[in-house]
């Protein structure tokens, strides 16, 4: 990264165009899915980029044909039985939902295919979004027994009200990429291979407004989210913690890990 030390990142590249960086998770064998390392790298790249004076805007995306499908496997086992991975994980996820919203850059979320549990977290944590027409949102955590604490249960209520949410929350369904236009939770739906340029269009539209005028306008129009996440984050993180060790839970973790061995 251009100021600092883009080579401790392992999982996500950082690339450059004029004054716009492009975020890209890349675990694409994983379907991007968070595991150790990237979780930790999405909570430590914001202040990175907050402290870049030469980026004006940012871009997030996945590698290959998912954005991200959300938790991965292994680290959800290790957090089920490990208060010391539970310690890590939560502050982590302190610090992508603070980091995100509160990064003076405004971030435009490319969703490039699937955007699960923490991937559709991380488009709700953006300030725009243009969806794949082959992309779809959910969050899936109540369905694993899970309180889903990284965004979705708190954020979605204010952009598609608090009944859709409700819905989507609860039931975990897939929202196709045209449906989250309807509803708010994206802002543009294009063709998959334009998904990436369509972004970047808006990233460097944002990048040429006047710096100040910008960052004070996201801060300004942020604050109900923050003030949300402010009162919110810290119950729906106990909530979480409390549900890892539920016996609904476990149940279901050890039956996705059998799954995967057939």
């Amino acid at each position: 990264m251009r100021g600092s030390d883009v080579t401790r990142y392992r999982t996500l590249t950082i690339e450059y165009t004029g004054h716009v960086a492009v975020v890209t998770m890349n675990r694409p064998e994983a379907r991007n899915a968070a595991d150790a390392v990237m979780h930790r790298e999405l909570a430590d790249v914001w202040p990175d980029l907050a402290a870049n004076r030469e980026v004006r805007a940012v871009v997030l995306t996945g590698a290959g044909r998912a954005f991200s499908a959300g938790g991965d496997l292994p680290r959800m086992v290790e957090t089920q039985r490990d208060a010391d991975v539970q310690d890590e994980v939560f502050d982590e996820a302190r610090r992508i939902a603070h980091g995100m919203a509160g990064l003076p850059q405004p971030i435009v979320a490319a969703i490039n295919g699937p955007a699960v549990g923490l991937g559709a977290s991380l488009v709700a944590l953006s300030d725009l979004a243009v969806a794949s027409e082959t992309s779809f949102l959910a969050d899936p955590h109540l369905a694993v027994g899970l309180v889903p604490a990284d965004g979705t249960a708190m954020l979605w209520p204010l952009m598609a009200g608090l009944m859709r949410a409700k819905e989507f929350v609860l039931l975990g369904e897939r929202i196709p990429a045209r449906k989250a236009l309807e509803y708010g939770l994206v802002n543009r739906v294009v063709p998959a291979e334009d998904v990436q340029s369509t972004a970047l269009d808006l990233a460097h539209r944002l990048a040429a407004i006047p710096r100040r005028a910008l960052q004070d306008t996201k801060r300004l129009m942020n604050a109900g989210s923050a003030r949300v996440l402010g009162a919110l984050l810290e119950q729906a993180i106990a909530a979480e913690r409390q549900s890892l060790t539920s016996p609904e839970h476990i149940a279901r973790v050890q039956e996705m890990v059998e799954a995967q061995r057939t």
